[in-house]
């Protein structure tokens, strides 16, 4: 069974390996030993309850039981901004009229924002190309609101998502080379490196002080504005679904959109039920399957099952079970029902 669960120690190994897959963009999961032990590290705090409001976060991989291949990742900051600027453009429009010449224009401007601190954000999601079928994608990005239904309390009101920009077919962002290349006089991943490792005084020192007029910028680099990455795609799909919307914020590196929603109004969150679970056959029902998790802070795992609650439970395979950690009557969270894709 394919199941995400929270991250363990052991899994540091894997994870380094894992990273060597990602591209260009991805800020919050590098190939970076120390790094990501420092994450799992501060995840075991926050479920421990050691860690602050501006530190707390969660890190989550995706695990095939049968083999222990870890396959992907996912995770969630408890509220960004409060130890490390959170910082984004915001796109809005200027308008300039003359009424004796009978002229107007409009035009976008981006303003540094510091709008979403405080908010949950969800990151790091990233799927090795060996797993991208069978709606895998989707019970990795789902997942994290799983645990955000099940512990509802440990997140603010709002949450956010940072989807990565559009790169040109050299991997090169022509945002970054219109604007923050002029500003920051280092390369794309230098800044990348530096921002995901905490050090993000040079934005602050080196960023542009007034707002930035797109229509001034090349074609290329306009277009980039709230655009989003060709591979990102499917996640800013599965992230709309869950009810995150664009609401003219970006990054300030590659001009990706930035998703926002009330935490309550997550499908996820009205969705999802807790029942019982019982232990045996279910029922078969073509094509139709559930998310399921088990309630567990420090253990939570969540994976597909077949099927659907009925009668107020939900029947689990032993196997399934064992996968999810989860005995006989105990309770578990299900999403009902997700049609499972074809194949091909």
């Amino acid at each position: 069974m394919i199941v995400v669960r929270v991250v363990q120690t052991g899994d540091v190994d894997a994870l380094v390996a894992l990273a060597q897959e990602t591209g260009p963009g991805l800020t919050t999961f590098k190939p970076d030993r120390e790094a990501l032990a420092a994450r799992i590290e501060r995840t075991r705090r926050t479920l421990a309850g050691e860690a602050s409001q501006g530190e707390a976060g969660y890190f989550f991989v995706m695990e095939d039981t049968a083999t222990g291949d870890v396959a992907g990742v996912c995770g969630i900051e408890t509220a960004v901004g409060l130890q490390q600027p959170f910082y984004n453009y915001r796109v809005s429009t200027v308008v300039h009229a003359s009424q004796d010449l009978g002229i107007w224009t409009r035009m976008r401007a981006l303003n540094i924002s510091h709008d979403l601190t405080g908010y949950a954000e969800v990151c790091s999601l990233f799927l090795s190309p060996r797993y991208r079928t069978g709606g895998m994608g989707g019970l990795l990005s789902r997942s994290r609101f799983m645990f955000i239904a099940q512990f509802r309390e440990r997140f603010p009101e709002r949450i956010c998502a940072e989807l990565r920009g559009h790169f040109d077919a050299e991997g090169t962002s022509p945002f970054w080379r219109a604007v923050g290349s002029h500003f920051y006089q280092i390369d794309f991943n230098a800044a990348d490196y530096l921002s995901s490792h905490g050090r993000k005084a040079f934005l602050a020192e080196l960023m542009p002080r007034f707002p930035v007029y797109v229509e001034l910028l090349p074609e290329d680099a306009q277009a980039c504005v709230g655009l989003t990455h060709a591979d990102t795609v499917p996640a800013r799909r599965m992230l709309e679904a869950e009810g995150l919307r664009y609401e003219n914020h970006v990054d300030i590196f590659d001009a990706g959109p930035v998703l926002e929603c009330h935490t309550s109004d997550l499908r996820t969150a009205r969705e999802s039920v807790v029942v019982p679970v019982r232990i045996g056959t279910q029922e078969a029902q073509e094509g139709v399957r559930s998310l399921v998790s088990n309630t567990s802070l420090t253990d939570f795992r969540v994976g597909f099952a077949p099927g659907v609650v009925h009668d107020g439970v939900f029947t689990l395979s032993a196997q399934e079970a064992a996968a999810l950690n989860v005995a006989e009557g105990e309770p578990v969270r299900v999403l009902s029902a997700a049609h499972k894709p074809r194949q091909g």
